[in-house]
């Protein structure tokens, strides 16, 4: 098996545990409440194996220009690549638009909450906020 077969065959696993992250990702934004720690986990093991793959595009050129051949079964092996990324960009969208969601109703939350917030404790200008402004008390 060439280098190249090697690589392109390194990339097909590397993309099929992003699709098993990517998949557990939709999973959490798709849930009612979102665990913070398990998407924080699942973003840091995309983020390590888009890091991966983008190494091993970088090696897949060199090895490319390298060999300069049209080989049918790397031809074939890219071909697998390519529909398996386009699949994981939509799946990427798709849970882009979840989370969007997700962050609009914690917004809404906030918003409802808002108002049942305890009053501060001092004003803008320095003085309690429950004192009216007309009857400040002075003591000599």
């Amino acid at each position: 098996m060439s280098r190249l077969s090697e690589i392109l065959d390194h990339m097909t696993v590397i993309l099929n545990s992003l699709k098993e992250v990517m998949d557990a990702e939709q999973q959490q934004l798709s849930a009612g409440s979102v665990n913070s720690s398990a998407l924080q986990r699942v973003t840091e093991e995309k983020s390590s194996l888009l890091a991966t793959l983008d190494y091993l595009e970088k090696q897949r050129r060199l090895e490319q220009e390298a060999q300069r051949c049209a080989n049918d079964d790397v031809a074939e092996r890219w071909l697998s690549i390519t529909e398996k990324t386009q699949h994981l960009r939509d799946l990427n969208q798709h849970n882009g638009w979840l989370l969007e969601g997700q962050i609009e109703r914690n917004q809404q939350a906030l918003e409802v909450l808002k108002p049942h917030q305890e009053p501060s404790l001092y004003g803008k200008d320095g003085q309690t906020s429950t004192t009216p402004r007309g009857n400040k008390k002075f003591s000599v």
